[in-house]
């Protein structure tokens, strides 16, 4: 099985009904500080203030009657968590989501407030605590990314972005285990337009730049970042030759312009976006990427799930 332009597509309109089609806005206010033609992508404005929910809903809309009656279950530091709940809650299923203890509060308690029982394991651990929670009940395991089906809903995100502009120069998708910008990329790169994809993660984290640099998916020593929702150590195995074929080059930023870039989004732009969800500007402000100011680029805000203890960390 692969991800193909018409399971993105099918997933579109499989969603149709539990999602919004999120703004894609010109941000001439940016021009100056960022040096190039702004437009954000704003998943910050998503049901679950996130994109996550794309590819939930549209795995969980193909499961039997039989696995949804027994229940679903996912690991999620927090914004994929706050979709397995919404997603549970519209269609009267139950819900358990494996959180990080050193993960946000804030996300840990939007995903709460849905209604899904939340299990709380150490980082390292969470997936194995998964993985014995489903066989224990035989609840479905709903992967954050990797994963064909999860993927094809997500992609659609590159979709909306084709539809509302068709002569984006570079487009700059925030990066974990990869799902976003494998099936983004596969939308954009299936589609009659001439756009430069790159997926920029935390240089604490950098999975992605090691893996591509090497050839093959490389697991990285662990460390910790300011982008909580960007924290795997290791490309999926599903998206990780997605993103070979697809994507033009990997961006790695220091935690220092994630949080730079959050202050600019917020104090200028006036989106609310969290820390992981700033990442692609962050690298235009630490000259990761060279771009120019006739260039046209669309930063994906895939989150905006953050607290204000989160905003207090950014120094006004």
């Amino acid at each position: 099985m692969s991800l193909t332009i018409d399971d993105i597509r099918e997933a579109s309109d499989r969603i149709a009904p539990y999602i919004h089609q999120t703004p894609l806005l010109r941000m001439k206010n940016l021009d100056a500080f960022l040096g190039c033609e702004v437009y954000v992508k704003l998943e910050s404005m998503q049901v679950t203030n996130a994109f996550k929910i794309r590819g939930v809903m549209n795995k969980v809309l193909q499961l039997s009657d039989e696995a949804l009656e027994k229940g679903i279950i996912a690991t999620s530091s927090g914004n994929h968590g706050k979709a397995i709940a919404f997603a549970a809650k519209q269609l009267g299923i139950n819900a358990t989501v494996v959180v990080p203890d050193s993960g946000s509060a804030f996300k840990a308690d939007a995903i709460e407030a849905l209604g899904a029982e939340l299990v709380r394991a150490d980082v390292n651990e969470r997936f194995d605590v998964t993985e014995t929670l489903a066989e224990k009940y035989d609840y479905t395991i709903i992967p954050p990314f990797d994963d064909y089906d999860v993927m094809a809903g997500q992609g659609t995100v590159g979709l909306e972005i084709v539809k509302q502009h068709e002569s984006l120069d570079y487009v700059i998708l925030p990066t974990s285990g990869g799902g976003l910008l494998a099936s983004t990329s596969t939308a954009i790169k299936h589609s009659p337009v001439d756009t430069k994809v790159y997926g920029a993660e935390p240089a604490n984290l950098p999975k992605y730049s090691e893996s591509l640099a090497r050839g093959e998916r490389t697991k990285i020593s662990r460390q910790k970042t300011i982008a909580d929702a960007l924290v795997s150590d290791q490309p999926g195995e599903r998206n990780f030759p997605i993103v070979q074929e697809n994507v033009d080059g990997m961006l790695a930023v220091a935690d220092e312009f994630i949080l730079k870039a959050m202050k600019l989004l917020f104090m200028e732009g006036k989106i609310v976006a969290e820390p992981s969800s700033s990442v692609g500007a962050g690298a235009v402000l630490e000259g990761v990427i060279e771009v120019s100011a006739e260039d046209k680029v669309c930063f994906v805000i895939s989150g905006g799930n953050v607290g204000l203890d989160m905003l207090k960390e950014v120094d006004y």
